[in-house]
């Protein structure tokens, strides 16, 4: 594997791009390596590649696909501990939470997709018509840097199962673990044609796959910007197009919770807003609590993000590491600084970095309370390790609350009551709602609502979104 090159037609082989860009350890602030900045020339190479090579994969069986998809987790689980150094090296993410997250993550689904590939019905009889799953063809899939190989798999496993052929472009921010992922299915033996990567910026690799006339569909995640100039550029081709874009998520703390519960409840909403420096779409950045425990929540979130460790993400203990580049540093301190100079009360955090790290692109946890419902920060992604508080008068006003933005990706709810609990999650305008820590689940679907994108990733959806369907009357 050479990351100065690119992987079409299974063979590694140069860019037609002259220039290289680099990748920059978030921690160090050093450069680790460099790729291709890729051409619409590579990507033109690249879908003529997968067009070629999708005649014959649509029609291997699907048992052989599957087996493909379990070859490839193998090599990943027995490569864990060197992968996540990968992904932590390029992106910042705590080590240990690499190895069970950013690497355990992939192994799982794509295992779960090699044995869905036994149960999915490809075929069924309604009346007298045959109705026949096929491929959709060849699928274009952009990812992003925050989670860059769980979301490389989240497309590309289900895709080849479903008999598609693909062409990658990984963030160019975090692109090395993408390089290992496609060695791996390299070394599995996956027919030439059938997976290809371009690494390249998304102006020009993501436009040229957007826009492509042989590409047959988009899986896009990433910002909603770039999410609706990929659907203009998809809709001159009338391509499908897939989205993840973001989210705004909220934590709803029900009013039945008792002390222990409602400090569990807090605590556990600060972690998970927490993890991966913030940087994940489904963190619940806005904690909604009773109006008479308020203060309480406050002071208990302030406690919780002052405990949250910053250091280097390769030590052990470390917990929170630093945000991807300095350009995403300064989007978080901006966003800190304006709600601060609009009168929100920053309880711990703030814009000024950890004492304790002389290097890298870290934020203080930071904790934001008197907030305005319609603030900035209240209703726009941040994506960093910043959290806000708002109280509510009752239920009705805290699903009110939790409903308030434009985004509908995740939720989470905290309630003693398991089945209070499950009907306020009903009511919530999301994706995915997760009722007292409730786990994570390979085969569920996951998506959001309103503007935080369209169709939906992993279980069967996920598949489905790769099919076309044909009905065949006898």
């Amino acid at each position: 594997m050479d990351t100065n090159q690119i992987y079409v037609g299974g063979q590694w082989v140069p860019s037609s791009g002259a220039e290289l860009i680099d990748v920059v350890n978030p921690y160090t602030e050093q450069v680790i390596g460099q790729v291709p900045a890729g051409s619409a020339a590579d990507v033109d190479v690249a879908v003529a590649a997968a067009r070629q090579a999708l005649a014959g994969w649509s029609q291997t069986d699907v048992g052989v696909r599957a087996a493909y998809l379990s070859k490839a987790a193998g090599l990943l689980a027995e490569g864990t501990d060197a992968l996540a150094e990968v992904v932590t090296a390029e992106m910042g993410c705590p080590l240990k939470i690499a190895k069970l997250v950013q690497i355990g993550t992939p192994i799982g689904t794509l295992k779960t997709y090699a044995r869905l590939a036994e149960s999915f019905e490809w075929e069924t009889e309604v009346g007298n018509s045959l109705i026949v799953r096929e491929p959709i063809g060849v699928v274009g899939a952009i990812t992003p840097w925050n989670y860059p190989l769980h979301q490389i798999v989240a497309k590309v496993a289900p895709a080849l199962l479903a008999g598609c052929t693909v062409v990658l472009k990984p963030s160019e921010v975090a692109p090395l673990i993408a390089y290992e992922f496609a060695a791996i299915l390299d070394e599995v033996g996956l027919p030439a044609g059938v997976f290809n990567l371009i690494s390249g910026s998304g102006p020009v690799v993501g436009e040229a796959i957007a826009a492509h006339p042989d590409i047959d569909m988009v899986s896009f995640t990433g910002s909603g910007r770039a999410g609706t100039r990929i659907s203009q550029l998809a809709a001159e081709t009338v391509k499908r197009v897939a989205l993840e874009l973001g989210g705004k998520s909220a934590s709803v703390l029900l009013p039945d919770l008792d002390a222990e519960g409602f400090a569990k409840a807090v605590k556990s909403t600060v972690v998970q807003c927490f993890t991966n420096a913030g940087q994940r779409c489904t963190a619940f950045s806005r904690m909604l609590v009773p109006a008479d425990r308020y203060d309480e929540a406050v002071a208990a979130a302030g406690a919780a993000a002052e405990a949250t460790a910053a250091g280097d993400p390769m030590a052990e203990g470390t917990r929170l590491g630093p945000l991807v580049s300095d350009a995403q540093r300064e989007r978080v301190r901006g966003f800190i600084a304006r709600a601060r100079d609009n009168g929100a009360r920053v309880v711990t955090g703030g814009v000024e970095p950890p004492d304790s790290q002389p290097t890298g692109y870290f934020v203080r946890p930071t904790v934001l309370a008197d907030v305005a419902e319609d603030a900035e920060v209240a209703q726009y992604e941040v994506f960093g390790p910043v959290i806000t508080l708002f109280p509510y008068a009752d239920v009705d006003d805290a699903v009110r609350l939790a409903n308030s933005t434009r985004y509908g990706l995740a939720a989470g709810v905290y309630g003693a009551d398991q089945d209070a609990a499950l009907a306020v999650a009903r009511r919530l305008r999301a994706g995915q709602v997760d009722v007292n820590n409730g786990k994570w689940n390979f085969m569920a679907p996951f998506g959001g609502y309103g503007e935080s994108g369209n169709g939906r990733e992993l279980g069967v959806a996920g598949l489905e979104e790769f099919l076309e369907t044909k009905a065949v009357q006898r």
